[in-house]
Parts: C-alpha cells; sequence; structure tokens
C-alpha cells in the first residue's frame, strides 16, 4: 500500500509536468490571468468542501469555512465584492491538476506549500502555519508517533501527511482514503488506529466528538498557500493575492478567521 501511494503520487506529478512542459504549443503566449478575471467580475476558487471548518456545505448548500471567507476577502480586496466568487469542489488529490489546467484560477484548500510542489505551480506567501498531529480513539493506548509500529494509520490520498509518514513512521501500515470523511468514519470504526493530517484540520472531530482526541505532539510544519497556475500570465494575480493575504494579517483578519472557524 505504501508503494502504491507514493507512486500514484509521483505519476499524478509526472502528468501535470507533461501535460504543461511536452503538449504546450511552441509559439504558446500566455494571456493575463489577472486581466481575464477583471473582465469575468469572478474569481473561479476550487475549494475542499470535506474539510470542515476550512471548507464546507452548510445546511443550505451554501460553501463556509476558514478558505471560503478567505477566499471572498480575496474577492473583495481585487474585485471590490466578497460575493464576486464561483466555488468549485476539489480534492487533495486533483486540486493540483484543476489549477494547472486553469478549471480554476486558485485552489484555497490547506495546501501546504512543498519544494516538488512549486516544480508543477506556484503558491502565494503562506497565509496559516499547521503541523502533523494524529488523532486517536480516547481509549487508545497510542500516545505519539512511536507507537504506530504495526499500527494501521489512516491517510487522504494526496496530502503532504501520506508521504510524510512514509518517513515518520515506516513500519506503521499506511492505509490510504479518499477523503476525511471516509477516513474518519474508519477510525470510529476500528478500521484503522489512527488518522493523520495537519492539527487544524483533525481539531475539528476532537471538538466536536470526545471519543477521539488529538495527541499534542506535532511532527512537521505546514505553512498554508494559495496554488495557482506557474507562468507570467499569472504574476500580477499573484503579487495582488500577497498584498491582500498581508493586508490581512496586519489587520488581524487571520487572526480572527481562526478564533471563528478553528477556535484558537
Amino acid at each position: 500500500m505504501k508503494k502504491l501511494a507514493i507512486t500514484l503520487s509521483v505519476l499524478f506529478l509526472g502528468l501535470v509536468a507533461i501535460y504543461f512542459f511536452l503538449l504546450k504549443p511552441e509559439k504558446y503566449v500566455e494571456a493575463d490571468l489577472y486581466d481575464e478575471i477583471l473582465e469575468r467580475g469572478t474569481l473561479k476558487v476550487g475549494i475542499n468542501t470535506d474539510s470542515k471548518p476550512f471548507g464546507f456545505f452548510d445546511e443550505n448548500w451554501e460553501v463556509k469555512g476558514y478558505d471560503a471567507d478567505l477566499a471572498r476577502y480575496i474577492a473583495q480586496y481585487i474585485l471590490k465584492s466578497p460575493n464576486a466568487v464561483e466555488f468549485y469542489p476539489v480534492t487533495p488529490a486533483n486540486r493540483m491538476l484543476k489549477v494547472s489546467t486553469g478549471d480554476v484560477d486558485m485552489v484555497i484548500a490547506t495546501m501546504t506549500i512543498t519544494p516538488q510542489r512549486r516544480e508543477i505551480i506556484d503558491f502565494s506567501v503562506p497565509y496559516d502555519l499547521a503541523g502533523q498531529a494524529l488523532l486517536v480513539r480516547s481509549n487508545s493506548r497510542i500516545t505519539s508517533i512511536a507507537d504506530l509500529a504495526g499500527q494501521n494509520v489512516g491517510v487522504v490520498f494526496g496530502t503532504t501527511a501520506e508521504k510524510n509518514m512514509l518517513s515518520l513512521a515506516p513500519a506503521a501500515n499506511i492505509i490510504g482514503f479518499r477523503n476525511y470523511r471516509t477516513a474518519y468514519t474508519a477510525l470510529k470504526d476500528g478500521k484503522i488506529d489512527a488518522l493523520t493530517s495537519d492539527d487544524t484540520i483533525l481539531s475539528r472531530f476532537a471538538y466536536e466528538d470526545k471519543s477521539v482526541r488529538l495527541l499534542p505532539k506535532r511532527y512537521t510544519k505546514e505553512p498554508y498557500g494559495i496554488a495557482l497556475r506557474k507562468g507570467k500570465g499569472t504574476k500580477r494575480l499573484k503579487e495582488n493575492i500577497d498584498f491582500a493575504i498581508k493586508d490581512m494579517q496586519r489587520k488581524n483578519v487571520i487572526l480572527r478567521l481562526r478564533r471563528k472557524w478553528l477556535k484558537l
């Protein structure tokens, strides 16, 4: 399972690279995405709607969450309206492809900035910082990553947690899931012994459900960035997004979002 997971991740990155570096016409002239957005009047934002409290559908099927509010602030900054956003659901497995092929203008979906991803896509300045953690059942004897040898550990495909666990807990049995909901259900049902991901994502499960608990140790630093298509065509868009994020940090908007959605 471990070899299959990492093979699929490498294969995906390779396919994206082939799309851009082999299939792109020689005289391809990249349009300025910022100008396109201004003319269109809306931002097309990819968001993971299965990552409450960052992105989710409420009872009225409206997209809510930390990342959704962040997108609305950027829309206000660029287009002078917080409602000038069209949300497109993405998953950890397809979000790089969605932004790389232009299906969306950007992806705001708890996406960690890594050197490997920077080879394929671009990122804004970081807007938040998370750390990889472990979620276990309340009666579990697991207290740290050292206890995972021979245990079944759940990860979501396409996340940095999937790759990190191969080095952090090489003796663990890594089991992949398509989304957090199914991984969490597997933990509750005893099909896995622990679930690993960013603390900011796992904290909501422990906050809402006392039958599970989040272990205190953090094993990595995960800077979140807004993902953009790589190339000259996104230069002005990236500059404006970076300015917007820095403005949010200066005005404590990010701090208020953390308190509102993460209870931190």
